[in-house]
């Protein structure tokens, strides 16, 4: 390898270090000699400096001391600076008393002139690290033998943070054996003495290289936070040829909840790569201050607060200083846990859980007219696909009947915002469901365009479409869990289904962004205003679930159609292959947030469909389930189903499946 600096910031490093020994010749000779300095022999004086400082610039090179990266200034650089500045002074005592007899300079000259030059050296990369830590608590590491070999991808701030807590951590698991750069500025500098071998793209030729020097690593760990999805997803491919399991670095908080644990048995800083990792996109740019203002000392419903969706909602809201928040969902133990947590984490919040159906009318005309709840978050849905096919009155008393009951109680009682959670597969729906959430948004819209044309306009109306949420209950993932648990197979109702997904955290702020910028016109094309429209949260690009089933078999260590089957077991009824996040008739407006878009479907006066929602409610409430679906049919036109003949089974027969 090449002793030459290889980046800007290495030889800028370099020419520091070669102007600090020519700088420490003359300091150290005006500390011996005094004023005495200026009658010694010049031409002497000029050439001892000028030697001292080439052989010091050939050591420095020889030694790798511009390696060293200064944001990580720590005692294993101050032991190379003192090797170097040792080597520098015998090699320049030999060769000088060979030329020169060392006449007119003090042997004393020699010590002085090593301290002095340490200090030059070490001085400014200990201050730069002093500058960026505001501390002295990264300074005194040293380095500890482990037991698994470990090779870091990425040299960004986390690799620091993991080389540290090995170093500090007498029982740490982990050796680390070298680290792979994002850019190849970094390749051949170290950091605490951990040499940087080569970019990311080198992984499997410095693997074999590590392999031929008895050091082949034992573990990848991905230290870069926030990688992208795709880019994670290919270095699970590499891996998994290579062979080596793939771990990535805890944040920041989990490593301080490690270091708090006072137990003596060996802590693993790695974690496993999480499915949410694979399917990663940048974190949305979030307006926070405007989501604060939102919810800061307001009165906050959330329906369905046990579910996926309401829960996570209940924590972020509760983080936000509400000044009361409301409960309420028609499971009890779902309801207690969720009231449980919130008074664990934020005792002062006042949190009022609430046992109530939002099909029950006079029970939600109750909770809210006692409550006066301003702001109103209705989760509360039947999701499943399967299950509401085969019960598909229930589907329209909850999705439906339910909607209409919390939106009108809370119109009735002076809420100034309903926010619906919606779904994808409202969207040229072919399922009850999906029907079912396109008619709640259809209702939600109606009203919102309705109390826009009041004298003094009333409550807003928001309804937020996204599509699968990673982890809920209506999710892939905790099917494919309990497969995978009992050694599979993994099933998948057809090669090539795919869907959208997002995490319920990601999902919930972006409903929270929503809601902060309804009363906000849109920015393209003068619309005047979001009134009646439907907020779109951008979903990425779709996946595969075939391609999610074989990522998450990686994940636990196996192989896919190998240890692991995956058998495909054909669309259910109400499926599609593919979902979609707008109609063909809805022309995505842009909002002020790349993750938010504007769909702005067909709207029905309020009115009219207010009446045929009475009528569907009869149907539904006295079981003739043929009409159920003939109305449906009529009231969202896009629905594609099979014939309401073909499937006019009992209710009791149909709950039975």
């Amino acid at each position: 390898m090449s002793i030459l600096p290889k980046s800007r910031r290495a030889v800028l490093a370099f020419l520091h270090d070669v102007a600090m020994a020519a700088l420490s010749f003359a300091l150290a000779l005006y500390l011996r000699l005094g004023d005495e300095v200026l009658s010694n022999e010049p031409r002497l004086t000029i050439l001892y400096g000028v030697a001292f400082t080439g052989i010091a610039a050939i050591v420095f090179l020889v030694t790798g001391l511009y390696r060293g990266i200064w944001r990580y200034a720590s005692l294993p650089d101050l032991f190379n600076i003192a090797r170097a500045a040792t080597l520098t002074e015998l090699i320049f005592l030999p060769v000088m008393f060979l030329f020169t007899r060392l006449d007119t300079l003090p042997r004393s000259f020699l010590l002085i002139d090593w301290l002095v030059l340490i200090a030059l050296l070490g001085g400014p990369r200990l201050g730069y690290r002093l500058f960026k830590d505001r501390g002295l608590d990264h300074l005194l590491e040293r380095d500890r033998a482990a037991s698994v070999p470990v090779l870091l991808i990425s040299t960004k701030d986390g690799a620091d943070t993991l080389i540290r807590e090995t170093v500090r951590d007498r029982n740490a698991v982990y050796r680390v054996v070298g680290m792979l750069s994002d850019t190849p500025s970094r390749v051949g500098r170290q950091i605490y003495g951990v040499p940087v071998l080569g970019t990311i793209d080198s992984l499997e030729t410095v693997v074999a290289a590590l392999d031929r020097r008895g050091r082949r690593p034992q573990k990848l760990v991905v230290t870069a936070q926030g990688l992208a999805g795709a880019e994670m997803r290919r270095l699970l491919d590499r891996a998994d040829a290579l062979a080596i399991p793939l771990a990535r670095l805890p944040r920041l908080t989990e490593f301080q909840q490690t270091r708090a644990d006072a137990s003596p048995a060996p802590i693993d800083l790695a974690r496993p790569i999480a499915l949410e990792d694979l399917l990663g996109r940048p974190q949305a740019v979030l307006d926070r201050d405007a989501m604060a203002g939102l919810i800061r000392g307001r009165r906050i419903l959330v329906t369905g607060a046990g579910g996926t969706i309401g829960s996570e909602l209940a924590r972020q809201i509760a983080a936000l200083a509400p000044a009361r928040l409301v409960l309420v969902d028609n499971s009890e133990f779902l309801l207690y846990a969720i009231d449980q947590e919130l008074r664990e984490r934020w005792p002062a919040l006042a949190v009022t859980p609430l046992l109530g159906d939002t099909r029950d009318r006079c029970r939600i005309d109750t909770i809210v007219g006692a409550e006066q709840p301003q702001i109103v978050f209705h989760a509360a849905a039947l999701k499943h696909v399967p299950m509401v096919e085969a019960n598909p009155i229930e589907g329209v008393l909850t999705n439906v009947i339910g909607s209409r009951n919390v939106a009108e109680a809370a119109r009735a009682f002076g809420a100034a915002l309903v926010v619906m959670i919606s779904t994808d597969k409202a969207v040229d729906p072919a399922s009850v469901m999906g029907a079912t959430k396109r008619l709640a948004e259809r209702f939600c819209q109606a009203l919102d365009l309705y109390e826009a044309r009041r004298p003094a306009p009333g409550t807003r109306f928001v309804t937020v479409r996204f599509g699968n949420v990673l982890g809920s209950t209506g999710s892939v993932v905790p099917l494919f869990s309990r497969q995978l648990a009992a050694g599979g197979p993994l099933t998948v109702t057809h090669p090539e289904v795919s869907r959208f997904f997002m995490t319920v955290r990601e999902a919930v702020e972006l409903v929270l962004e929503a809601s902060a910028t309804a009363p906000d016109p849109p920015e393209d094309k003068g619309d005047g205003d979001a009134r009646g429209k439907i907020f779109v949260l951008d979903m990425g690009e779709p996946v595969r679930i075939v391609d999610l089933a074989r990522q998450m078999i990686r994940l636990a260590g196996l192989r896919p159609e190998r240890d692991i089957a995956i058998a495909y077991t054909g669309l259910r009824p109400g499926e599609k292959l593919h979902e979609a996040l707008f109609h063909a008739a809805e022309s995505p407006i842009p909002t002020r947030n790349p993750a938010l878009r504007l769909a702005a479907p067909r709207t029905a006066d309020y009115a009219v469909l207010a009446r045929s929602i009475d009528e569907l409610e009869e149907q539904a409430r006295g079981g003739h389930q043929a009409r159920v679906l003939d109305l449906l049919h009529l009231l969202v036109p896009e629905y594609r189903s099979e014939p309401a003949a073909a499937r006019a089974a009992p209710a009791v027969a149909a709950r039975s499946g």
